[in-house]
């Protein structure tokens, strides 16, 4: 079970838990964190989303601003990247399976202290992927 959040291109934000989501797969299933062993999963069509963070907990640090720079007492594992959606937001980290024309990869954050362990990046919804 994967605790995530699901970030719609439209800016709405289902929290939950997941078991079933694979990155060649169109959809997964979600169950919302508000009654996560009762509730009625959610179906998540992987294409409606800008990105699904798969978190250490659901609350985070809201005033926490995001550190885009890497720590060098930690190398990071995988090439570094930086990744700008269209809606104006940037993520910075390392990726070990970008592909250009695949529909989405994994991003683990610059930053070690962050709350996300890591996101998968639907590349439609981005503006820019670049390299660093």
């Amino acid at each position: 079970m994967n605790k995530v959040v699901a970030r719609y291109i439209d800016g709405r934000v289902v929290k939950g838990i997941t078991a079933d989501f694979f990155q060649t797969k169109d959809l997964f299933h979600l169950r919302p964190s508000t009654d996560p062993d009762t509730a009625t999963p959610v179906e998540i069509r992987t294409k409606e989303l800008k990105a699904l963070f798969f978190v250490k907990d659901f609350e985070g640090k809201p005033d926490r601003v995001e550190k885009k720079e890497f720590d060098p007492a930690h190398p990071p594992a995988g090439r570094r990247i930086t990744v700008k959606f269209k809606d104006g937001e940037s993520l910075v980290g390392t990726t070990t399976g970008y592909q250009p024309g695949r529909p989405g990869f994994f991003l683990v954050p610059a930053d070690t202290d962050s709350n996300t362990e890591r996101a998968f990046v639907v590349a439609a919804a981005t503006k820019e992927i670049s390299f660093i």
